[in-house]
């Protein structure tokens, strides 16, 4: 009784996820957290496209709602869509149309991945590649560039929020690692293209160690 009276007084999650419908990745369990203590976003994939409005909405009322100042992108390896993606076939839409997005992260690093031989690296690589670019595709979104902004230009404020995490879980082992990427390096190179808001310099990621504030500790963020 006292768990439901809990989660009848309502939701203050600190963290937005998103990820793939994998059943073999389920947030709450990876994260050991508990119902109310996470929201969470699942597709094919974890695919992040500013043209779902299923995904925009739930950002947009993840930051201007709940106010969740952590937004963590999770990939996993032995992802059927990103596999799928990888071979020269129609799968029939409206499956086809979804993962054609993951087709276009593969051009984006063609080069990279190309170089690849072993086909297992290369399919590891371009999960971990989808995850950079959902990443930023959370950047392009005008709800989180608004809070970062506002967060940016707030003098009470001690850093720009949200912060956004990029991870990738491995089913076969239970790690979970960040993504070794510096997305304000990309923020700085994209400013020009995607920035909808003007700053007289451009807001910077908070440290990568404000993921581990509350039950998100470093050695749960290695293994679960």
């Amino acid at each position: 009784k006292d768990f439901f009276k809990r989660l009848g007084e309502g939701q203050s999650p600190k963290y937005l996820w998103i990820g793939c419908a994998d059943s073999r990745v389920p947030e709450s369990t990876i994260c050991g957290m508990q119902p109310g203590e996470i929201f969470s976003i699942r597709n094919v994939a974890g695919l992040v496209q500013t043209t779902d409005l299923s995904v925009v909405s739930a950002v947009q009322f993840a930051v201007d709602v709940l106010k969740i100042p952590h937004i963590i992108v999770c990939g996993h390896y032995d992802c059927g869509g990103v596999r799928a993606s990888m071979k020269n076939v129609d799968h029939g839409s409206p499956l086809e149309n979804w993962i054609s997005q993951i087709r276009n992260v593969y051009r984006l690093h063609k080069t990279e991945l190309d170089s690849i031989r072993d086909p297992n690296k290369r399919e590891r690589r371009l999960v971990e590649l989808n995850v950079l670019e959902q990443c930023i595709n959370v950047f392009k979104m005008a709800a989180v560039q608004r809070k970062r902004v506002s967060t940016f230009e707030d003098p009470e404020q001690e850093h720009t929020l949200p912060t956004v995490h990029g991870l990738v879980f491995d089913p076969a082992t239970g790690e979970l690692q960040k993504l070794k990427v510096k997305l304000g390096d990309y923020l700085e190179e994209y400013k020009g293209i995607y920035s909808l808001y003007s700053t007289e310099t451009t807001p910077v990621e908070a440290p990568e160690e404000l993921i581990q504030q509350g039950t998100f500790e470093d050695d749960q963020i290695s293994k679960w």
